[in-house]
């Protein structure tokens, strides 16, 4: 019975509907609207795709262009710059005329009928030149005077030639004297025009633009047509934008060119390695005309056609369009409504990212997809690091802008497959879906460090936070929801564990691996307590007379149950603890008594070397523990050196200079470690004030290998030398290897081949 009730009901339902849908007032209009709306909504369809596709040519054709005349810009540049550091590095003598002739019979120049190579003392005088521009001094020019204090890549504002009424640019570097001081410049000048004479017409129309733009918001030079202008002043910030480091396509915009006031499609790309940006533009009415034209053909077929339409529908149009609109809008408020109900509850107030129930649902769908298909999925688990600080200091208001900015960056960092969810407070979790292979999560991983770790503009004032990520995957690490995230929230932990800003993959024995870090930092509290450290030490050899004249002071810890653990195991637990700083004290402490022991039992005079941490560097009361240990111990202060880590010296440099000139003011001898190992700058030796400079064991052991470890070992010693610092090479572990550093004159040398570090009661006075 109620199977043939709604039957019956739906028949009448239809019949009603065609009675009303017969009669002429909706009938006839009904016909005009719908042939009307299709021959619009195809006209429009043609005149959007036109335009959509004139504007997609427009956007590739100015993104081409601006690669291609980056290409260019920056292919003569380093031409110029190469000129620049030849001159620069055959500097020695006042014959600068016979220096640019060697260099020119080299082929090493530029050529001079379009760039003119000078140099010019420290008084701006020009000493030399490959041809005579006018100029016989240059001080108080931009490009000269940006050299005094320090070399850069200098690019002058456009400059009239005094023999034309062309302009012209200047570029220089700082020339040297042998003991590191001001010795002029070198100067290359070429015709502005030059960066700009490959503007062809045929591609960039009659406005089209290309320029070349100083980070001073300066135009060196542009040309639109075949009018050649300088010096235009722009905002550099609003004309080249900021790209993510991983987006490598070239941002075009369209606007109005503040400079001449023509809207163009604009292209920039900052010169990363020059003060300089290309600036490409291409007429926007000009690469929409065709287009237009033929819209207007479109139009007057359409309006021609619809012209027998329009009486009728100018009035039964208008009823039905309202009372259209009328039920629209009720249905629409209806499911907008609904709509919005249901994204309250399935997404965070604050990021607009899906919340921990929807993300819980999403996973078990895909995990019944991934079961069913034999699919692989993976989570990342991530959490702010030191977010709390940023509430604690600024506010929660700060806080929540924060997570809002991360939410878009963590959006924008991961593909459109992927999930990115908020699960309360810093806490955020990504589903992967698609391509879990490990390299794939490598670059998502990478992606997302790089995204997140980018600088945030919180109340005027530049932060910048990281985040620790776990990764869990599945089938390999967890076979359900639970599973996964807890394995995805034990290795972010043990990212955190790892120092931060980076992430881990998860792998079976991470439960017993964390409670084993449990354990030993629970340890290591009451190792200093017990006496269970001792100090170790290696010697250090003067490389020309081979006698041992110090030796480097390493920490040992030999646990009772477990033996000799290994520095690499407990020295990140005690820096992320805190207790590096009172077992770095006993270390100096006990570095200093045994160096007094071991130089009265050989009568000589021996210094003894000591790393610090990063955590006892920024003690504030390192100066006054040194202080205190030297008299304690009655130690000469010149024989204790203290060694620091060059990332450490960087982190702060206003505080590390003020830090190293205490230490030195005591008397203490101060050492850059681990020189070489990482990213190491040659301007880091001139920048602080040291005495020893440790080349790390890396940069010797690969130095038949590697021409780079090679150079910047000889050129670590020689500076070395320039700069009267004593050098060490660092893991000396064969004979070849010993013989190199003799034949650059190394001054000393440490390593397994010299002996291996031991108590100072049995360490080898000689090699």
């Amino acid at each position: 019975m109620r199977l043939k009730e709604v039957s019956r009901r739906l028949l009448a339902a239809l019949r009603h509907g065609l009675s009303r849908g017969t009669e002429p007032v909706l009938l006839f209009p009904g016909l005009a609207i719908l042939l009307l709306g299709v021959l619009w909504i195809a006209t429009a369809s043609l005149a959007r795709q036109e335009y959509a596709n004139a504007r997609a040519t427009a956007v590739l054709t100015t993104r081409e262009l601006a690669e291609t005349y980056e290409a260019q810009i920056v292919r003569a540049l380093r031409e110029i710059d190469r000129t620049l550091k030849w001159v620069a590095y055959t500097h020695a003598s006042d014959n600068h005329e016979s220096i640019l002739a060697e260099l020119g019979d080299k082929g090493l120049l530029l050529p001079d009928f379009l760039f003119t190579v000078s140099i010019a003392d420290a008084d701006g005088n020009v000493r030399a030149s490959t041809r005579v521009d006018g100029r016989a001094n240059i001080a108080g020019t931009d490009y000269f005077e940006a050299q005094r204090t320090q070399t850069v890549f200098a690019v002058s504002a456009p400059q009239p030639n005094p023999h034309s009424r062309d302009w012209t640019l200047y570029f220089s570097r700082r020339l040297d004297k042998p003991d590191g001081s001001f010795a002029g410049a070198v100067v290359i000048a070429v015709d502005a025009a030059y960066f700009v004479s490959g503007y062809e017409q045929a591609k960039l129309g009659q406005h089209g633009f290309l320029g070349l733009l100083g980070t001073d918001g300066v135009f060196r030079v542009g040309r639109s047509g075949q009018t050649v202008a300088v010096g235009e002043v722009v905002d550099y910030k609003k004309v080249v934008p900021e790209t993510e480091a991983d987006i490598d396509l070239t941002r075009v915009s369209l606007s109005d060119n503040r400079w001449d006031g023509v809207r163009r499609y604009t292209a920039a790309r900052a010169l990363y390695e020059f003060p300089l940006a290309v600036v490409v533009g291409l007429s926007e009415d000009e690469r929409l005309l065709p287009a237009a034209a033929r819209v207007r053909g479109y139009l007057l077929r359409s309006g021609a056609a619809s012209l027998a339409l329009l009486a009728l529908m100018a009035v039964l149009g208008r009823l039905s369009w309202q009372l259209q609109q009328s039920r629209q809008r009720a249905a629409q408020e209806q499911i907008e409504h609904a709509e919005r109900i249901q994204y309250i509850a399935h997404h965070d107030s604050l990021t607009d990212l899906p919340n921990r129930g929807f993300f819980s649902h999403m996973l078990n769908q895909v995990l019944a997809l991934a079961k069913r298909y034999n699919r692989e999925l993976a989570v990342l688990f991530l959490d702010l690091d030191r977010f709390k600080l940023i509430n604690d200091t600024l506010g929660h208001d700060a806080g929540d802008a924060l997570l809002q900015e991360v939410a878009r960056r963590l959006t924008a960092a991961v593909r459109e497959s992927d999930v990115v969810a908020r699960l309360g407070g810093d806490e955020f979790i990504v589903l992967l879906p698609e391509q879990c292979d490990e390299a794939s999560l490598l670059t998502v991983a990478r992606r997302v460090l790089d995204s997140v770790g980018k600088p945030y503009d919180l109340l005027g004032h530049e932060f910048r936070i990281t985040v620790s990520i776990g990764v869990s995957r599945y089938p390999h690490d967890a076979q359900d929801e639970q599973s996964l995230l807890k394995t995805a929230d034990i290795a972010m932990y043990r990212a955190k564990e790892k120092g931060r800003n980076t992430f881990h993959f998860y792998s079976g024995a991470e439960n017993t691996t964390t409670l084993e870090h449990l354990s030993l930092e629970s340890a290591l509290q009451l190792a200093l307590e017990r006496q269970e450290f001792a100090v170790h030490y290696q010697n250090q050899l003067d490389l020309n007379t081979g006698e041992v004249t110090g030796m480097e002071a390493l920490l040992r810890w030999r646990h009772p149950q477990l033996g000799l653990v290994l520095p690499l195991q407990f020295l990140p637990l005690a820096e992320e603890s805190g207790l590096i700083v009172p077992i770095g004290k006993w270390v100096i402490e006990t570095a200093c008594r045994d160096c007094m022991a071991m130089q009265q039992a050989s009568g000589r005079r021996l210094t003894v070397s000591v790393n610090l941490s990063a955590r006892q560097f920024a003690d504030d009361n390192i100066t006054r523990d040194l202080e205190a240990i030297l008299q304690r111990t009655g130690i000469e202060p010149g024989l204790l050196e203290l060694g620091v880590t060059e990332s450490v010296l960087l982190t702060d440099i206003y505080r590390a200079v003020a830090i190293l000139g205490d230490i030195r003011a005591l008397g203490v001898r101060v050492a850059i470690d681990n020189f070489g190992a990482s990213y190491s700058s040659l301007s880091t030796l001139r920048r602080f004030r040291f005495d020893t400079v440790n080349i790390d064991g890396s940069v010797i052991r690969d130095y038949a290998h590697s021409p780079e470890d090679r150079k910047l070992t000889e050129a670590t010693i020689a500076m070395g030398k320039d700069l009267a610092f004593t050098v060490v090479a660092e893991g000396v572990e064969t004979e070849d290897q010993a013989q190199f550093l003799r034949a650059v004159a190394c001054d000393k040398a440490q390593g397994f081949y010299f002996g291996r570090p031991a108590p100072h009661d049995s360490a080898q006075s000689t090699p």
